[in-house]
């Protein structure tokens, strides 16, 4: 479902007036695309921050009114203040409901690597999202990556992802998502445990008798 969001047109460019429309709970930003010009704009906040947080998150479709006029878009960057991480502008991207688009998509870990956790290892994530491509009305809100399987040294990979029908993706097939490792304490304590091992055996050499030798030698002085 898209989502209206009002754009107002006519803002003065320039560091100043951007910093008055943040200090006004407004953020300044600018609509491009499907090879028409650049249209400076200016969003409120409040609103901007209530259609980002859908599950759709940055992928959100969003019926931009400006000016009277309707524009399908997606955000395609939020340039964030370094220091208080608030909005500072908006980049919009027009888009055609009917031409694929290239978006980048959350992967999510599912399931519990069982064989991972009974060896002392950890589950690591490499791949965060991933970049897919598909008419904006099949963008998947995630990607699930199952776990279930994976092991100590094994990975799972992009290959291993179900893309929903009119998903695809150019990131090579072999990419780690996830790779099951065994942890920093669990490799300590294998030396540990094999010099344990070893002195235990040698302990034990040292307490059998030799080869049986006291036996005979205490039969031959009962003989005596």
């Amino acid at each position: 479902m898209d989502l209206t969001l009002t754009a107002e047109t006519g803002r003065v460019t320039g560091s100043r007036p951007a910093r008055r429309l943040r200090a006004d709970g407004r953020v300044p930003g600018v609509v491009y695309g499907l090879n028409r010009e650049p249209v400076s704009v200016v969003v409120p906040w409040s609103e901007l921050r209530r259609v980002l947080t859908t599950e759709a998150g940055m992928n959100a479709l969003i019926d931009l009114e400006i000016d009277g006029h309707h524009d399908l878009t997606i955000v395609k960057e939020l340039q964030r203040d370094p220091v208080r991480r608030t909005v500072s502008h908006v980049d919009f991207l027009r888009i055609d409901r009917d031409a694929p688009i290239s978006v980048e998509v959350p992967v999510v870990l599912v399931g519990e690597a069982h064989e991972v956790e009974i060896n002392q290892g950890i589950v690591e994530q490499l791949l965060y999202a991933l970049l897919i491509t598909s008419k904006p009305s099949a963008i998947p809100t995630q990607l699930e990556a199952d776990i279930s399987a994976l092991e100590i040294g094994g990975a799972v990979r992009v290959r291993d992802l179900t893309l929903p029908e009119g998903v695809t993706t150019d990131v090579d097939e072999d990419e780690q998502i996830a790779i099951g490792s065994i942890t920093r304490a669990a490799q300590e304590e294998e030396p540990v445990a094999e010099a344990e091992g070893e002195a235990a055996e040698g302990a034990a050499a040292e307490a059998a008798p030799e080869g049986g030798g006291g036996a005979e030698a205490s039969g031959a002085g009962e003989a005596e």
